[in-house]
């Protein structure tokens, strides 16, 4: 009989939190999205969503479309967000969500995400989940994920050092952008394991967070 795993232990002064992938499963939506944008584009889908996630849309459209002013990606990126505020069809929590927000409850975190604040409420109210008084969205930052920004921002906002940040994110773009603000990365589902996170969860029911005293956060992982 193999042993069993031993749980990863990380300490932390704050916790900085993707939204998409990581609170919220909105794959459904964002592959009807993007699918359809790929095909009035002419370019293949598949591919398209190998870029996507984790990204604010102009950002993948100027990886897709090298040749495209960036003021026809901000227009297409500006209609592509209500489109995604819209459409709620198949937006669900992440397992163990609700549970690990609600353990956070008093201590230092925050919600770093792509999205804006429209769809960021909406897709947090459609998984029954609850915002965290501390945000940073799309309209927060002038450069998007895998630029460290939001992230360096999201510590600034809790008056913690970065080194005493620790990630969770789901997608390649946001692991880049943590390790890059010199923060540890707990990867959280099967897409964040092909970017070497520093740990990976298979969801966030193997994740508990306690306060370890004198603002030290202890995060058991595993």
């Amino acid at each position: 009989m193999p042993a069993a795993a031993v749980p990863t232990v990380l300490t932390a002064r704050a916790l900085l939190l993707d939204m998409d992938g990581t609170l919220v499963n909105s794959d459904a939506v964002v592959e009807r999205i993007w699918r359809r944008w790929a095909d009035r584009h002419g370019l293949d889908g598949d591919e398209v969503m190998k870029v996507v996630h984790g990204r604010q849309g102009y950002a993948s459209m100027a990886l897709l479309l090298p040749g495209r002013p960036m003021e026809q990606n901000h227009a297409d990126n500006a209609r592509m967000l209500a489109e995604e505020t819209a459409d709620m069809d198949g937006v669900v929590p992440v397992p163990g969500a609700a549970e690990f927000l609600a353990s956070l409850s008093g201590l230092p975190h925050a919600l770093v995400t792509s999205a804006d604040v429209a769809l960021s409420t909406a897709r947090m109210g459609a998984a029954g989940l609850a915002l965290p008084d501390v945000r940073v969205t799309a309209e927060s930052v002038g450069a998007s994920k895998p630029d460290p920004e939001g992230f360096l921002k999201g510590a600034a906002e809790l008056g913690v050092d970065p080194a005493d940040c620790v990630v969770f994110e789901d997608s390649g773009a946001g692991i880049q952008a943590g390790r890059a603000a010199g923060m540890r990365v707990v990867g959280v589902g099967p897409r964040a394991g092909l970017h070497g996170p520093d740990v990976l969860v298979g969801d966030l029911r193997g994740v508990r967070v306690e306060a370890a005293g004198g603002g030290v956060v202890r995060v058991v992982v595993g």
